[in-house]
């Protein structure tokens, strides 16, 4: 941004103020809600710390709110002791243990309800196991696991016995998973046969075998669920069915108390350069953003059912899943599958069979959705929502108005939340029972996040829709603590660039007259266009307000008398054009110009069936940019919904089928009937197993724990620190 502020065109005047009966029930009221900003604006760092007497269980109360001595690498109550398991279950059973914790549904249409007393005895059970197998304080163990209630306990169990969990995407590469368990120094590795998605399965335990191949001599044992049937390989010795080593366990483990600051969780997210690092959270800080963003953002009330579609392989699914709404004691949904498994209702029928009132959901799944048509949604009871939410890259507001009208009937508010990975929990969001939405707008920052808008020399952005980097000015105890084994990295990512000042997020955003905040996309991605710099969102957006467009995606192509061409990559709502499309390409080319000024017109207009997606839902915007650029593709796509949409992403005509995943392998879901295809069989070796072993009468208990000399001795090794700002995060929004 060396030579002006990115330009915003885009101009968005509809205004959704909170209906008088929302904000009458709401949990925070507007002269509340000023009270806390005030008191964060004075007292910025006793403000966080009256949140976290107020909403934390403590077993030793901190007396230190902020140790800021090795800045930037902050420490929040570090002092304190507390359990975040404990917190998040064991705080709950005295008065609502019986309260369903988790419904859960597979995509095969398979349905469980677990409650908080039956998801804590499974916790400690997995907890008592993991302790049977050494693993204690300060251990790194890699979850690989599909989206089950399990996924959640080994989570939760890893917390409760001060272990630090590493979750890896269950669409990820098995050289994905080496890359992590490598850096991570992981002992052990909790995975399943498989996972069903998309109308197949997943064979997860195949692609770990394949991961630790000659590679990860760290890894001591591997957990296995039995989840889907699929034939695995049991290595003797390492493998062990997760069944086996819990059935006769204890359903009771009492909680390693930690410091505040021991690291949770450790979340690989990617680069600039494509390399993953590991951004590594706390347990007191991140806890207390995770439940108070849940509370206030969502406005949690005891009697919600709150849907969260994001992975747990992802941040979204970290915290409002596995850890903000458990804290807040809330019920939870969780499905394993694809929206479109039967059939594009499913997410809609979900919400009527479980009575969801709560629904938070990525841009990029409304958009497809929204491609669709109302017919679908229109068929299920959708009247017990109250509330929707966005998350992962900017809303685009012709898709926020039709999750507006048709998903929540005109009459629930939309959260548009903007965080990321590093940040732990949302940073900027309306409050919905106080602040006037804007379509495509994340709002005001959140009380005690104090956010702004600089300019390529960190000084605020004040004019009214002028742009610049969106930076943090002051800590909050949700933020990541370094990067794992490499605090320079953190340093070089997040702070430098304006000499430790701010928290550097890496996006680009505008603020209106209103004070609202806009996302326009990662400052990677801002447009150098003839001497003006366009944010790629807003293009994006002025595409999708065609009424023949679903998606789109921009990016910029080298051009050597503009610097950079605008180069878009287009869905339509019908059938892809094939042959000569000038006529449309015309046509949207004239669209964008009406709406945002001839500059920003696409010069570069290329239609496909679908955008180059992850499993999760996230648009592949560096193989994109390597397209239009005509590179070669050099990053993994193993992760990628359609491999064989690259062809028809680069203008070769194809039909794009199917192609085979190399990582991770997929394979269709049995069917019931009985035709089984098995050749001549031969005798297997005892190590080939295809479920696990069958129940055994309860033997005596067992000893419920080890002895604290070996447990404390266990804490003192390398890399089993309290993240003291040098233990082991620039990411996108989530």
């Amino acid at each position: 941004m060396t030579q002006k502020n990115i330009e915003s065109a885009l101009q968005e005047n509809r205004r959704f103020p909170p209906s008088e009966e929302f904000a009458a029930r709401a949990r925070l009221r507007g002269p509340e809600v000023e009270a806390m900003r005030r008191h964060a604006a004075t007292d910025h760092v006793g403000f966080w710390g009256e949140l976290a007497r107020r909403s934390l269980h403590w077993h030793r109360p901190f007396t230190v709110t902020l140790d800021d001595s090795t800045a930037p690498n902050y420490r929040w109550f570090p002092d304190g002791e507390l359990n975040v398991s404990w917190n998040c279950l064991d705080a709950h059973l005295a008065k609502q243990g019986d309260k369903t914790a988790i419904f859960f549904e597979g995509e095969a249409g398979d349905v469980r309800r677990i409650s908080y007393r039956e998801l804590h005895a499974e916790v400690c059970r997995l907890a008592n196991g993991l302790k049977q197998l050494g693993i204690g304080r300060g251990d790194r163990v890699v979850i690989y696991m599909p989206m089950v209630p399990e996924a959640v306990i080994a989570m939760q169990a890893c917390a409760r016995i001060g272990a630090v969990h590493s979750v890896v995407f269950g669409g990820f590469s098995y050289n994905s998973i080496r890359d992590r368990i490598e850096d991570a120094g992981a002992r052990v590795v909790i995975t399943a046969d498989g996972g069903r998605r998309g109308g197949g399965i997943v064979e997860l335990k195949a692609a770990v075998d394949k991961a630790l191949d000659g590679a990860c001599p760290t890894i001591e044992k591997v957990i296995v669920l039995h989840r889907c049937g699929a034939p695995v390989t049991m290595r003797p010795g390492r493998d062990i069915w997760w069944r086996d080593l819990t059935e006769n366990l204890l359903s009771e483990s009492e909680p390693v108390w930690v410091d505040a600051e021991h690291p949770l969780f450790i979340l690989y997210t990617s680069g600039s350069t494509g390399k993953p690092k590991g951004v590594q959270h706390s347990s007191a800080g991140y806890l207390l953003n995770a439940r108070l963003t849940t509370e206030w953002v969502f406005d949690l009330r005891d009697d919600d059912v709150f849907w969260c579609t994001a992975d747990i392989g992802w941040v979204t699914g970290h915290t409002y899943i596995a850890y903000g709404p458990l804290a807040a004691g809330a019920t939870i949904i969780m499905y394993e599958g694809t929206p479109m498994v039967p059939d594009a209702g499913r997410f809609w029928r979900i919400c009527q069979d479980h009575s969801v009132t709560i629904f938070y959901t990525a841009p990029t799944a409304i958009r497809s959705l929204m491609k669709l048509g109302d017919a679908i949604p229109a068929k299920y009871d959708l009247s017990k929502l109250r509330l929707l939410g966005s998350v992962g890259e900017p809303i685009n507001p012709e898709a926020w108005m039709w999750y507006h009208r048709v998903i929540g009937g005109g009459r629930c508010p939309i959260v548009d939340t903007w965080w990321q990975t590093e940040t732990g929990a949302i940073m900027i969001a309306p409050l919905p029972g106080v602040t006037i939405t804007k379509p495509g707008s994340c709002t005001q920052p959140l009380p005690g996040i104090d956010a702004i808008i600089v300019d390529d020399h960190g000084e605020p952005v004040t004019r009214p829709d002028a742009g610049g980097y969106l930076v943090i000015r002051k800590p909050w105890p949700g933020m990541l603590r370094t990067i794992w084994g490499d605090n320079a990295r953190y340093l070089a990512a997040y702070w430098e660039r304006f000499h430790n000042r701010y928290y550097v997020a890496g996006d680009s955003a505008h603020r209106d007259a209103d004070g609202f905040f806009w996302i326009m996309g990662r400052i990677d991605d801002v447009l150098k266009v003839s001497g003006h710099r366009l944010g790629t969102m807003e293009i994006e957006s002025a595409l999708v307000a065609n009424p023949r467009v679903a998606e789109a995606a921009v990016v910029g192509k080298p051009d050597e008398i503009k610097g950079e061409s605008v180069f878009a990559f287009v869905v339509l709502r019908g059938p892809r054009p094939t042959g000569d499309t000038s006529a449309l390409v015309k046509e949207l080319r004239n669209w964008v110009g009406e709406q945002l000024g001839p500059i920003a017109k696409p010069d570069n207009i290329r239609f496909a069936d679908n955008l180059p997606k992850t499993r999760s839902g996230k648009i592949m915007r560096r193989l994109l940019r390597a397209i239009a650029a005509d590179q070669a593709i050099t990053q993994d796509i193993s992760t990628l919904e359609n491999p064989a949409i690259v062809d028809q992403l680069r203008g070769i005509e194809t039909l794009a089928k199917p192609a085979k995943r190399e990582a991770v392998k997929q394979t269709p879901a049995r069917k019931k009937p009985a035709a089984k295809k098995k050749p001549a069989k031969k005798k297997r070796p005892a190590a080939q197993l295809a479920r696990p072993k069958p129940r055994k009468a309860a033997p005596k208990k067992k000893s419920r724990r080890k002895s604290a000399a070996r447990s404390a001795a266990r804490g003192k090794g390398k890399g089993k620190g309290k993240g003291k700002g040098k233990s082991r995060g620039k990411g996108k929004r989530r």
